[in-house]
């Protein structure tokens, strides 16, 4: 019932029934006419020639739109059809637009909408979209999406669902350009919204010719295997089978290029996009082979992503290219490659490379790869050697010394005979066309091949040239004019990334004289990375007459299997040795004499070359198994101090016993003062024959810690036999083994250096005591070390019988102590007590004299005293 009819309810039923009936005979002819028409059709449709054009409104197009005079067609408002089928014809219209159908569904019935182009024979389908914006939301794309088949092998058996799928697309991104795998393409546009416009999509077609696909000779009942001869096509084109329209997956095709005998084939790729997997190019894949096959040619590469400058040469007169694509979900978006080919005769020939030390590196036209077998020698030349080179030809020479674990070489390049290359001068270059450039950095793993270190060409032979690290790389560009040619010895020398003056043949073995600089840096070989095994290296310091040398250790890490506390005692695998050097006077060779051994983390501590000394020497030497970071130490050359007592210290002899301490103590010995300089302290100690020197310390206190990281910062040397190794201590508190030492003979010496870096400690105090060296003693026997001392010391307050050993204090009878202050008071205090009893004498003589009679008073008491002596002696004497 129409909505205009909702009124006729109740008593108005017969006259609505009525008014039906009426308009229902009324319409009767017209139906009976359309029957009628109908039917004459039907008729007539069978005589229609199947090959005429159908007409616009059917909608279901199966020929060409010559007739359309190039507009679109409008889109038929019959539900069903929106199909379209664009099919090329010899005299039809090659390219086109389509845009998206308009249609109106206001009950939001799923629409599909076909459109198929059928190319003809030898041609292709092209679809390019230059508007996209459709309503669904990707991933799913639901409600409104495009799909595409660019894969259909047969226009006439048409089975999507068997199709290999081209992707589906929605939203603002639409498809990339494609090229029909075969002759057709369909795409498939779905609608389920209510209104759809032209403006949602527009792309344009072309049946394209697709004799640029076909590369050679096709091999049968393949899709795009093809053998190219050099007899039927000496140059051309080759390219991927859809290039540049989005590549198919899940194909595998090749190109086999074979020449004539001396020939060689040059492919150059012009555009290269490939799905990119990785380096390995697990997926989407070229590879290049330098021969027939793919199983018994030596493989050139494998390429994947995008290349630049992608250029191959075989080694002989054949090649082969395969392409090979993979089954993924994901849709394919990279267009492929292509590239030209060239067979020539004139391409360099190889000969000129040798054979034992070099090898030719595959794809390329001339270049070679020279690697060391450990300090090896050889000769490069220029091509067409001992022949003058063409022109037009660029050979690169790579030169690569060992690099590893164990190995590190630099590489040494001297030219020799004869070196022609034609200088031309342009803007300022004289080496404007041909060249030879030198790269001694690494440069080419950059691709910096505008930054060479060196350029030559004239005929001047060129200087020597010495890598910075194991590569080595010449780049040879003859030009455009024919020249003469080159050649020139290479030699790998071991690389140790040590500063210094090198050894010339090679060796490790580094000088530093202090005429050329008064301090720097020297480090283990390679420093930070691991020193290699089986490794000498010897650092000689020369200093001037006036001068001596320091050395202090910044860094220090050598393998050792125990620690090295003792320095020197437990070094067997790897360990640093330093020497003083020295050269008397019309003596032709040297003399050293070893200061100390050092592993494991236990750095040297400060170090000076004797005064007597020309200088110093360090020698690492390293086993043939584990290694370590080794050692960065610093050098410096000083000016003599005009005493050997510079800041403290003494020579004492003639003595029993002594203390030694710390500047400044017992206040703590400072770091380098203002003008940088650091503490040398000396003592030599000498005592009587037959005696020996005990030393021990009662209070020790330096910066460093032996066992971690050695004594860098300040150290205390003790000789107790002056032509041995020196025992060195530091550290917050020694061990009763460590703070007790006895000299070997009546002579010891002590020293004390600190570091330029040193911040101070509260240092330290040492007691020595000259001991007996005889079994019997004949002075004082300690109880408890069972040292044989002065019996002058006993009692003396200072314990000389050594740690833990008290007895030369014991059982002391101490002497009353006589002051002269103490003797002036009690002098002052009887002279007292005299005058009190004189004058209490005197008084009582006068009180008894009073009593007597008086005596004129002017008589003087002493005096009258004296007088009455005298007369007393005198009346006696009567």
């Amino acid at each position: 019932m129409a909505a205009g009819d909702g009124k006729c309810r109740g008593q108005h039923e017969v006259k609505c029934g009525g008014a039906r009936l009426q308009r229902s005979l009324l319409a009767l002819p017209t139906l009976l006419l359309l029957l009628f028409l109908n039917s004459f059709l039907l008729m007539l449709l069978p005589r229609v020639d199947a090959h005429a054009d159908p007409q616009p409104e059917d909608w279901l197009l199966v020929s060409d739109e010559s007739g359309m005079d190039g507009e679109l067609d409008s889109y038929s408002t019959k539900e069903p059809k929106c199909d379209r089928k664009i099919v090329s014809s010899e005299n039809g219209v090659t390219r086109g637009e389509i845009e998206a159908p308009e249609l109106v569904n206001p009950e939001k019935h799923g629409r599909h909408c076909t459109f198929t182009f059928v190319a003809g024979p030898g041609e292709r389908v092209r679809i390019q979209f230059h508007r996209f914006s459709l309503r669904g939301t990707p991933p799913e794309c639901s409600h409104e999406y495009l799909d595409m088949y660019t894969e259909i092998k047969d226009p006439k058996n048409v089975d999507l669902l068997n199709t290999p799928f081209g992707g589906r697309y929605c939203g603002p991104i639409g498809p990339r350009l494609r090229i029909s795998l075969y002759s057709t393409i369909i795409i498939s546009f779905y609608t389920d919204l209510v209104n759809t416009t032209s403006d949602l999509f527009l792309a344009s077609y072309e049946f394209i010719n697709g004799s640029k696909y076909i590369v050679g000779d096709p091999v049968p009942d393949t899709l795009c295997e093809y053998v190219i001869h050099s007899d039927l096509k000496k140059n051309g084109q080759f390219m991927t089978p859809t290039y540049p329209g989005i590549y198919p997956k899940n194909i595998s095709c090749y190109y086999k290029f074979i020449g004539r005998l001396g020939q060689r084939i040059r492919l150059e790729f012009r555009d290269f996009d490939l799905f990119y997997g990785g380096s390995h190019c697990p997926f989407d894949q070229a590879k290049m082979f330098d021969g027939p096959d793919h199983i018994s040619s030596p493989l050139i590469g494998t390429y994947c992503g995008q290349q630049r400058n992608l250029v191959i040469f075989s080694t002989n007169n054949t090649l082969l290219l395969t392409f090979t694509t993979i089954d993924r979900t994901a849709d394919s978006q990279n267009r492929g490659f292509m590239g030209i080919f060239n067979f020539s005769e004139s391409y360099v020939k190889l000969d000129f490379i040798g054979k034992e030390d070099s090898e030719h590196i595959r794809g390329t036209e001339c270049d070679q790869r020279i690697l060391s077998k450990k300090e090896t020698t050889g000769t490069v030349y220029s091509p067409n050697y001992p022949f003058p080179y063409l022109p037009n030809v660029v050979c690169r020479y790579f030169i690569y010394g060992l690099q590893d674990s164990q190995n590190l070489e630099r590489v040494k390049l001297q030219f020799f005979d004869r070196f022609d290359i034609p200088a031309e001068l342009k803007d300022g270059k004289n080496c404007s066309d041909g060249y030879l450039r030198i790269y001694l950095k690494g440069q080419e793993t950059e691709n910096a091949y505008d930054q060479p270190d060196d350029e030559f060409c004239g005929k001047t032979l060129p200087k020597t040239v010495v890598s910075s690290g194991p590569r080595l790389v010449m780049v040879f560009s003859s030009g455009k004019y024919q020249g003469g040619r080159f050649k020139a010895v290479y030699k790998f020398e071991t690389e140790y990334m040590i500063p210094g003056t090198a050894s010339p043949d090679g060796q490790c073995v580094f000088t530093y004289y202090s005429s050329s600089r008064k301090s720097g840096t020297f480090n283990s070989p390679r420093h930070p990375s691991n020193y290699p095994s089986n490794t000498t290296c010897e650092y000689t310091f020369q200093s001037n007459p006036e001068e001596q040398v320091r050395l202090i250790f910044d860094q220090f890490m050598v393998h050792s299997e125990k620690d090295n506390v003792t320095y020197g005692n437990h070094c067997q695998e790897d360990w640093v040795e330093i020497y003083n050097v020295y050269k008397p006077q019309g003596a032709k060779m040297e003399r050293e004499r070893l200061n100390g051994r050092y592993c494991g983390l236990s750095a040297p501590g400060p170090t000076e070359s004797e005064r007597d000394a020309v200088g110093l020497r360090v020698v690492l030497r390293t086993d043939d198994e584990n290694v370590k970071s080794g050692f960065l130490a610093d050098y410096k050359f000083i000016k003599k101090q005009k005493t050997l007592f510079k800041d403290c210290g003494c020579n004492i002899s003639n003595a029993e016993y002594g203390i030694i301490h710390s500047p400044h103590w017992p206040q703590k010995y400072d770091g380098p003062d203002r003008s940088g300089g650091a503490f040398s302290c000396n003592w030599f100690i000498h005592v009587r024959p037959y005696h020996k020197i005990l030393l021990w310390f009662q209070f020790f206190s330096v910066e460093g810690n032996p066992a971690e990281r050695g004594c860098p910062a300040a150290v205390v040397r003790v000789w107790p036999d002056l032509d041995k190794v020196p025992i060195e201590l530091c550290g917050e508190k020694l061990s009763n083994e460590a703070a007790v030492i006895i000299s070997k003979s009546s002579l010891m010496r002590v020293s004390f250096l600190t570091a330029d870096r040193a911040v101070g400690s509260k240092g330290f105090e040492g007691i020595w005591t000259e001991i007996q060296d005889s079994p019997k003693c004949e002075q004082f026997l300690c109880s408890e070390n069972n040292f044989c001392i002065s019996k002058n010391l006993r009692c003396n307050g200072v314990p000389n019988c050594g740690i833990g050993d008290n007895s030369d204090e014991k059982n002391c009878v101490k002497d009353t102590e006589v002051n002269v202050l103490m003797l002036v008071g009690v002098g002052l205090g009887i002279s007292s007590v005299l005058l009190i009893v004189m004058c209490i004498w005197c008084h009582r003589k006068r009180v008894r004299r009073r009593e007597d009679g008086a005596l004129p008073h002017h008589v003087h008491v002493c005096e009258r005293g004296a007088r009455f002596a005298s007369v007393d002696s005198v009346g006696h004497s009567g």
